[in-house]
């Protein structure tokens, strides 16, 4: 399965703007540029924004999955995905990305919650990252009773490049 979409920049880098499409058409020439990603432009979105769609997204699916492997179906899963780009020697780079996630689960008890789970398997993996192990307060039981984390299973997952 290939997920496609394509950009397209014109001009310099600081004076220049360009679209970003889906297959799909769910996105038909959005607007991007230097000014929404790096100086807070109120129009058009950023690569970084997209990241952050995508990682909270399959994050909600794979947790709906993990659920569902333990008899639950949850009613609501919401997942914020803020992607922090920061200035790493003399480029940028994803540094962190942090994920709140709030679930509405019928049926769902406070033991169902705490007693050990198996480490799940990573659903999707940046290319030269490594995730981390999440130092939340919020994190679940399980992560304390040292499984390891994968890059979606994580509530705070900064990436690091592989050596």
């Amino acid at each position: 399965m290939a997920s496609k979409a394509s950009a397209v920049w014109t001009g310099s880098l600081k004076e220049g703007k360009g679209t970003i499409s889906t297959a799909t058409g769910v996105l038909n020439n959005a607007n991007y540029s230097f000014a929404t990603r790096f100086e807070g432009a109120a129009t058009g979105t950023t690569p970084e924004e997209l990241i952050a769609a995508a990682h909270a997204s399959c994050f909600s699916m794979a947790l709906g999955a993990q659920l569902g492997g333990a008899g639950l179906t949850p009613t609501k899963i919401e997942t914020h995905a803020a992607v922090t780009l920061a200035k790493v020697g003399d480029g940028f780079s994803i540094t962190k990305i942090a994920l709140t996630t709030t679930a509405s689960v019928p049926n769902a008890s406070k033991e169902a919650f705490d007693k050990p789970h198996p480490t799940p398997r990573p659903v999707a993996r940046f290319r030269n990252s490594s995730p981390t192990t999440p130092k939340s307060p919020s994190t679940p039981s399980w992560f304390r009773r040292g499984a390891q984390p994968s890059s979606l299973s994580t509530f705070i997952a900064p990436f690091r490049r592989s050596p």
